[in-house]
C-alpha cells in the first residue's frame, strides 16, 4: 500500500472513531421513541421537554455562566502571564513561576480538584458558583498562556518600538500595536478556555456547591440512572454551540491574518 493511501486510511479511521458516535448521539436527539437505541421516526418533543426541564435549564445557566467569567478571566491573567513570560527574560523566580503556570496542565485534574477542594476549605470559602469559577480560571489560564505566549515568540517588536519612539506611552502602545497583533491567538484562548469550562467535570465535582450544579455534573447524574432523549438534546446543543465557536474563532483568525498579510504588503511597497 503506498503511504499516501496509508495515511488516508489512518486518518478517516481516525476521524471515523472521533466523530461517528457523536454524529450517531445527534440524531438519535431527533428520536421520537423513549428508547435511545430504537429509532422510532423524526421527533423534536425532546427538545420541547429539555427547555420546560428546571434542573437542565439551570444547570446549563450556571455552566454558561461560569464559561464566560471563567474564560474572560483566564483569558486576562493568560496573556499577562505569556507577556510575563516572554518579555523578561531574567527576573527572581521566573522558573518556579513558569512551572506553576505549566503544572495544570500535566497534573491530574482529581489532584487539582481536590487541592482546590482542600484550599477553600482552609479559608472558609463556601463551595458556590464563585468557588467553581476560580477553579475553571485557575487551570483555563495556563492554556491561554501557551497559546498567546507561541503568538508572541513570533512578534515582530519593532513595530513597538516605533511606535515608542515616537512617543506612544507602553500602556496604549500596547492597547494599539501588541493586542491586535496579537487577538486572533486571545481569541484562540478565550474559545479554548471556554470550551474546557464547558466540558469539566472532575475539578466541578470537588468545587461546586448547592445551587451550582453544573451541566456536565447533571448530565452524568442522570446519565447513571439511564440515558434519556433529553440528554441527546441538550449533547447536541452544546455540540452546536462549540462548533460555531470553533467556527467562528477560525473565520476571526483567518481574517486577521489576511488582514496582516494585507498590511505588510502595503507596507513593503511603500517607498
Amino acid at each position: 500500500m503506498k503511504p499516501g493511501k496509508f495515511d488516508a486510511t489512518v486518518l478517516t479511521l481516525g476521524f471515523a472513531f472521533l466523530y461517528i458516535p457523536i454524529i450517531i448521539l445527534v440524531i438519535y436527539s431527533f428520536n421520537d421513541s423513549k428508547l435511545v437505541t430504537v429509532w422510532g421516526g423524526f421527533s423534536l418533543k425532546w427538545y420541547s421537554q429539555m427547555w420546560s426541564n428546571d434542573g437542565l435549564m439551570n444547570a446549563g445557566w450556571v455552566t454558561l455562566r461560569v464559561g464566560l467569567l471563567s474564560a474572560s478571566l483566564g483569558t486576562v491573567l493568560g496573556t499577562l502571564t505569556a507577556l510575563a513570560l516572554v518579555r523578561f527574560n531574567k527576573f527572581p523566580g521566573r522558573l518556579l513561576f513558569s512551572g506553576m503556570v505549566y503544572a495544570p496542565l500535566v497534573m491530574p485534574e482529581v489532584i487539582t480538584g481536590l487541592s482546590l477542594l482542600l484550599l477553600f476549605v482552609a479559608i472558609g470559602l463556601d463551595r458556590s458558583l464563585l468557588t467553581v469559577t476560580i477553579a475553571h480560571t485557575t487551570f483555563t489560564m495556563c492554556y491561554v498562556a501557551i497559546v498567546v505566549q507561541s503568538r508572541l515568540l513570533t512578534f515582530d517588536r519593532s513595530l513597538e518600538e516605533a511606535a515608542l519612539d515616537l512617543g506612544c506611552p507602553p500602556v496604549k502602545t500596547f492597547f494599539k500595536i501588541t493586542l491586535p497583533l496579537i487577538l486572533p491567538a486571545v481569541i484562540s484562548g478565550w474559545m479554548l478556555a471556554f470550551t474546557l469550562s464547558l466540558d469539566d467535570l472532575v475539578i466541578a465535582s470537588f468545587t461546586t456547591g448547592p445551587g451550582a450544579t453544573t451541566l456536565p455534573i447533571k448530565i452524568y447524574s442522570q446519565v447513571r440512572l439511564g440515558v434519556t432523549p433529553e440528554i441527546n438534546a441538550v449533547c447536541s446543543i452544546l455540540i452546536a454551540i462549540v462548533t460555531v465557536g470553533v467556527i467562528i474563532a477560525s473565520i476571526t483568525t483567518k481574517r486577521h491574518e489576511l488582514q496582516r498579510q494585507r498590511d505588510e504588503h502595503f507596507a513593503a511597497a511603500a517607498p
